[in-house]
């Protein structure tokens, strides 16, 4: 049953999510297509770099990513905080970089004195900017149309390009947000496209891991001194993806990248043992931390868009979201 997209993003209950969009019908967002001969690996780079471009403006981030040829999978954090401690200038500055403005606030930038109905009216635009500016569907909204405006250009044609609206996972403990990244970042492993995660072309993790190895190599050559842990963590890692920290450091993914890294190539290697690479039986230091079972995670992973809806998360965590929304079950817990 479809359901009102307000009671799917709570922001209250979760800051992360798991978005998910499909090209209608057999529209190619990337990849070769067998019936034209024609090639769309160029789109990919079009996506990655409009969530890249949409995250800088919105108060939008991104915790991992895989384009596929059909579809793609986010994972975000909207970090509400950040954009409430915007100043009004900033506002509509982050608003102009994507959107046509209002008469009355270029007014306001021009340095004019506004009356106090005008400056009311001002108030209330500035408001309504900002809290779009934290919205998914917003984010969603302008990436969706992008694509589809520069595919259908590109196409020679006109009409729908997506399958319906946005599809949404509200993650609703750091289990689930650590396993739907792992899901996410695993697609390509999954779907046979791809033999390693450094293989595993247009994910997050691929870019994780390459960001890190030059990181280390550039260090190596330079001969730098060795510096904070904290800081070598916050320097390793793509500056445009949420970064991995630990619980210790505010405002970051609560474990460790080499950690997470290690964990997606665990996991993968269960998920499809004929691939490359000697299957580590040593369980990672992060399912330990969670105290997460080695068969219930693999099974998180391997089945995480079957066992979940449109929530995420423990039993506990599911049975507490539903009883808020008034609702007996969610998928997961019943």
């Amino acid at each position: 049953m479809t359901r009102a997209r307000k009671k799917l993003i709570d922001l209250a209950s979760t800051s992360y999510y798991h978005l998910i969009s499909r090209c209608v019908r057999r529209a190619f967002l990337c990849g070769d297509d067998k019936y034209t001969g024609k090639n769309f690996d160029h789109r990919r780079a079009w996506l990655v770099e409009r969530i890249k471009l949409l995250s800088s403006v919105f108060a939008i981030e991104i915790a991992a990513y895989a384009i596929m040829s059909n579809h793609y999978h986010l994972v975000v954090n909207v970090n509400r905080r950040q954009a409430l401690d915007w100043s009004d200038d900033e506002v509509i500055e982050r608003w102009y970089l994507l959107y046509n403005g209002h008469v009355l606030v270029d007014r306001h930038l021009k340095g004019e004195q506004l009356d106090k109905p005008s400056l009311l009216f001002f108030n209330e635009i500035i408001a309504k900017w900002r809290e779009r500016l934290y919205d998914i569907s917003w984010y969603m909204k302008n990436l969706n149309e992008y694509i589809a405006r520069e595919a259908n250009k590109e196409d020679n044609c006109t009409g729908k390009y997506w399958e319906g609206r946005y599809k949404s996972q509200a993650l609703l403990d750091q289990t689930a947000v650590l396993s739907c990244m792992a899901y996410v970042d695993l697609n390509p492993i999954r779907a046979n496209i791809a033999d390693t995660l450094e293989d595993s072309d247009f994910t997050s993790i691929q870019e994780r891991i390459a960001h890190f190895k030059a990181f280390t190599i550039d260090t190596v050559k330079a001969n730098k001194p060795l510096k904070q842990k904290d800081t070598v963590q916050h320097e390793s890692q793509p500056a445009q993806l949420k970064l991995f920290g630990g619980n210790h450091i505010k405002g970051t993914i609560p474990f460790a990248l080499l950690d997470y890294i290690e964990l997606v190539d665990w996991s993968g290697r269960h998920i499809a043992p004929k691939k490359k690479g000697h299957i580590n039986n040593a369980v990672p230091k992060v399912l330990l931390t969670l105290n997460i079972e080695e068969a219930q995670w693999l099974e998180s992973i391997q089945r995480f868009r079957q066992q979940y809806s449109n929530f995420a998360g423990s039993k506990q965590r599911l049975k507490q979201q539903a009883a808020s929304n008034d609702v007996k079950w969610y998928k997961g817990a019943g």
